[in-house]
Formats: structure tokens, sequence, C-alpha cells
């Protein structure tokens, strides 16, 4: 998936500013889809560029004119052509499973310390997700076709951030049961 993509869905939603847009990927879609500040500017131009969304200046006194995103017609084709091409999986980069995979070289207190921080980012970004869930969707019978869209991506982040916590949790079982190493005198034979 590239950035235009999760652009345009954002701006199905509704219309914005790129600095709206910009809060947005700061929050909700953000979620699922990284992207700083600058990356947003530079793909709202190129979109554009390729009339996928269009531009409203609105002036306002006092301040800098303000432009308000709509995606175009093209730009709703360009994303429907993409929805319907399979994804593949998404290459999986992670820092923690990086010094996991070569936490032999240091005492286990060290890889200890850095999964229960993560089990705690995990564990506060599921009591987020469960807060979304509470007041924005309290009866999924009665959703919209649109919230039920949303819902389900919602329901994936839960799951997520639960897998992550159990995985943690096998992962400071299994450590603690390790004798302390300052370093591993043998090398694992690689997988």
């Amino acid at each position: 998936m590239a950035l235009s993509h999760a652009i345009l869905v954002a701006l199905l939603e509704s219309p914005s500013s790129g600095y709206d847009l910009a809060k947005r990927f700061d929050g909700s879609v953000g979620f699922f889809w990284d992207a700083s500040h600058q990356q947003i500017y530079r793909e709202l131009a190129k979109l554009e560029q390729a009339h996928h969304i269009t531009v409203e200046t609105i002036e306002q006194a006092g301040r800098p004119n303000k432009k308000n995103y709509f995606i175009t017609e093209r730009g709703k084709v360009f994303l429907t052509d993409w929805m319907a091409v399979p994804s593949s999986l998404s290459p999986l980069k992670d820092d923690l499973l990086v010094k996991l995979f070569g936490g032999y070289l240091v005492n286990p207190a060290v890889i200890l310390k850095e999964l229960r921080h993560h089990r705690k980012l995990h564990q506060t970004r599921l009591v987020e997700y469960q807060a979304i869930e509470e007041r924005f969707f309290p009866d999924v019978e009665t959703l919209s076709s649109t919230a039920v869209y949303q819902y389900l991506t919602l329901r994936n982040g839960i799951q997520f951030e639960q897998g992550w916590l159990k995985w943690c949790d096998e992962a400071i079982s299994t450590l603690q049961t390790l004798p302390s190493l300052a370093i591993a005198d043998d090398l694992p034979p690689s997988c």
C-alpha cells in the first residue's frame, strides 16, 4: 500500500485540509499507517497533479488561506482499482524482534526489561482501542455500512494488541527460566 491510498481513504470519510489530514494520521489513521506531516503534504501535491484530488482554497482573515482537499471521481476509480488487487503480506520491521533474535549476546535481564517495556506499550494501545470501541461502536448490530468497515479495522487492532500481549507474556516467562549469563558461550544454530 502506498501513502496515496491511505490519504484517499481518509478523504473519502471527509474532505480535509492538509493540517487536519495530518492530525488524523496522528490519530485514527495513524494506528495502521504511519506518515510524517511532510510526507502527507508531498503526497497531496502528487495526488492533485494526478487529478485524484481537488483543492478548494478558503480565504481566512488574518491567517493564511486554508486548502481543503476532496477526492475526485478519478481518485475514487484509482482507489477502487487498487482495492480489487490482492494485497501481499506487509513486511515486518520490528526493532524488538531484532534485539530478541540476538538477545543471547546480553544478560537476559536486558531483554526482559525491553519485553516488559513493550508489554506496557501494547497494553496502553489496547486500552485506547477498547475505549474507541466502547465510545463509537457500542452496538455492532446497528452500525452503518461505513461504520462496519471501520469497526472491523478496529477489531483487527484490538486482536493484534491482544496477540502481542500474549506473546510478550510467553517470552517473559520463557526468559525468566534462563540462567543469568552475561554473554552466551555458544552461538545457536541458524534458523
